[in-house]
């Protein structure tokens, strides 16, 4: 609690399924040449993502003013606070529904039913909703990628322990103990939608367990490796486009 006191969490208009502000925190430096998304509880059984995207907000503000590449974060720590705050948590929203196959990727209609159906076995836990954007967590995110217009996205999961990348750019090799492992991309996930689809590069980190926060050390390392990435990798292919 007192961590997400000290985050400084600004609820906005939006709200969860059961009335829950949807809530985000902004740390920019002056004249950002970058603009970074940070989520966090997609998955609501996922409680170490959300409290790793806590850990990093007070990262970002330790950030030294005079860094070379200056960065504008948005931090949105908690996507579905409703599957967080279920007894026991929930990797699906308060209408069952698994907000990471529920961005509008094309072809939705068709492939994201498909895949459930042959792939899942319908499991429940994986259900894509009725139809894409149909839960206002998945809608306030897809209007906050419209208006905010991220240079980059980072999307913290668990429990698998690898890294996962979609996109343009040339993906990080390792995040602190995280090794790059693509996964694969599946209808209506947030990486198909924002990295394959819109052209915006998708880190996917998958935290190795799902219930317990890494270490201080190994969520600054990960932070600081994604700080090399970023200036090593992205910066110089940004050109005037960050501007």
């Amino acid at each position: 609690m007192a961590m997400c006191d000290a985050a400084k969490l600004q609820p906005g208009s939006a709200k969860s399924v059961k009335g829950r502000p949807l809530v985000s925190r902004d740390v920019e430096a002056e004249a950002p040449k970058l603009r970074v998304l940070v989520i966090g509880g997609i998955h609501g059984d996922e409680l170490s993502s959300a409290s790793v995207a806590l850990h990093w907000i007070a990262l970002a503000e330790q950030t030294p003013s005079d860094t070379p590449h200056p960065v504008h974060w948005r931090f949105i720590p908690a996507l579905n606070p409703d599957g967080l705050l279920a007894q026991p948590p929930s990797r699906s929203n308060a209408n069952g529904v698994d907000l990471n196959r529920n961005f509008p990727t094309p072809n939705w209609e068709r492939d994201a039913k498909d895949y459930w159906e042959k792939k899942t076995r319908k499991d429940p836990r994986r259900w894509p909703g009725p139809k894409p954007l149909s839960e206002p967590e998945t809608q306030f995110l897809y209007t906050q990628m419209q208006s905010f217009k991220p240079h980059l996205i980072v999307s913290i999961h668990a429990p698998y322990g690898v890294l996962d990348f979609d996109g343009p750019s040339v993906p990080p090799s390792k995040l602190g103990r995280l090794y790059l492992d693509q996964v694969g991309i599946f209808p209506g996930s947030l990486g198909n939608y924002g990295g394959v689809h819109k052209g915006i590069p998708v880190v996917t980190v998958e935290l190795p367990n799902a219930m317990r926060t890494p270490l201080d050390a190994e969520m600054r390392q990960m932070w600081l490796d994604l700080q090399r990435w970023m200036n090593e990798k992205l910066m110089p292919g940004l050109g005037d486009k960050g501007k």
